[in-house]
């Protein structure tokens, strides 16, 4: 114990004089938060849309006798597209209206009958008894005639429904069923598209919403026709914007007489050009990626960073807009920040390497 007992303490005192070594400084170039005026070019994606779509479905039950139009065919409005049993429906309204033609002469007959109790009644002939079966009789007539009048009407409706008719300009899109095939009512018949004129909807950023109006031109790109513009005017702004995305959605219509645009197909759709004054802006590689969305490293004199998670906007010529997250005259790291955590000691550089003179603002 006696030779451990020095060397105990002498460890013990060197430990209390013992201090941390100082944070070593991470090299990092820096580069200010910008204010300048923005020429942006406002494009959009989306799609092509059918101003009106819509799948027939079946409003009787029968066979399906006829079906005149194959798919791809272009229909009016009114045109019989398809017919289920048109015979059949016929015969059944045919029945209809000689069952009420029966049910309103037995009505007149009936008439006839309370007419004459009435009198043999005024006379002290008939019974109060006979006299009020007349009327019940009578009654009764007239309730299978608005029965059978309905009955009628109905099949009026289903031989007027067995036509099965486009309820718009377009083309058949699809056919589901073929001819002899029995269908029940709600059954899907065919799809029907209208492609002239044809709508194309896309999303602009809340930032553009002023930009656009019912009425504006906007030029369309699709994938087939690469070297083609197409025109289309804005018809259909949506009232709000998407609270998610800070979009707002549009739909505008352009012709389509020679049905070259089809429904589905990607576009992309450009506005021109908007001029903003003062826009903040940052180097590119100043933004990096991380799990809670786009981050940037601000210096916070003398000599440590802050982590900043901000939101970006607009992309120009290397740099890229500050929309939240960082004010005018900030200074960002550009080079060294792969590694930095939030309140990191750096000591600044130039962008070639040599150590800066002075690391305040």
């Amino acid at each position: 114990m006696r030779r451990v007992l020095p060397v105990v303490l002498l460890a013990v005192a060197c430990g209390r004089g013992a201090e941390a070594p100082p944070p070593v400084a991470a090299g990092v170039t820096l580069a200010p938060v910008s204010v300048r005026a923005l020429d942006e070019r406002i494009e959009a994606t989306g799609e092509l849309r059918a101003k009106d779509s819509a799948k027939i479905a079946a409003e009787v039950a029968g066979r399906v006798t006829e079906t005149p139009y194959e798919e791809g065919a272009r229909v009016a409005a009114g045109t019989i597209v398809m017919r289920i049993d048109p015979e059949r429906h016929s015969l059944e309204r045919d029945t209809a209206a000689a069952g009420l033609a029966e049910a309103q002469a037995n009505l007149v007959e009936q008439k006839r009958t309370l007419e004459r109790m009435r009198g043999l009644h005024a006379g002290r002939v008939a019974s109060q008894e006979r006299l009020d079966q007349a009327e019940t009789a009578a009654k009764l007539a007239a309730a299978r005639v608005e029965a059978a009048r309905a009955q009628l009407s109905m099949a009026e409706r289903a031989r007027h429904d067995a036509d099965v008719m486009a309820p718009f300009d377009g083309v058949i899109a699809q056919r589901f069923v073929s001819r002899g095939e029995f269908v029940q009512p709600g059954k899907p018949l065919f799809e029907l598209v209208a492609l002239d004129p044809i709508e194309v909807e896309f999303r602009l950023a809340e930032r553009d919403v002023g930009r656009v109006r019912p009425g504006v031109p906007v030029e369309v790109r699709v994938a087939p026709y690469p070297e083609e513009r197409f025109t289309a005017t804005v018809t259909v702004i949506a009232p709000t914007v998407d609270p998610t995305t800070r979009t707002l959605r549009v739909r505008g219509e352009l012709p389509n007489s020679d049905r070259r645009l089809q429904p589905g197909l990607f576009a992309r759709a450009d506005l021109g050009v908007s001029q903003r004054p003062a826009v903040a802006m940052i180097p590119e590689e100043a933004v990096l990626q991380r799990a809670d969305g786009a981050v940037a490293f601000r210096f916070v004199p003398p000599d440590r960073v802050e982590r900043r998670v901000i939101r970006t906007g607009a992309h120009d010529a290397g740099s890229v807009e500050v929309v939240e997250g960082l004010s005018p005259g900030d200074r960002v790291v550009t080079r060294g920040h792969a590694d930095l955590v939030d309140g990191a000691v750096v000591e600044i550089r130039n962008p070639d390497g040599s150590l800066a003179g002075d690391a305040r603002p």
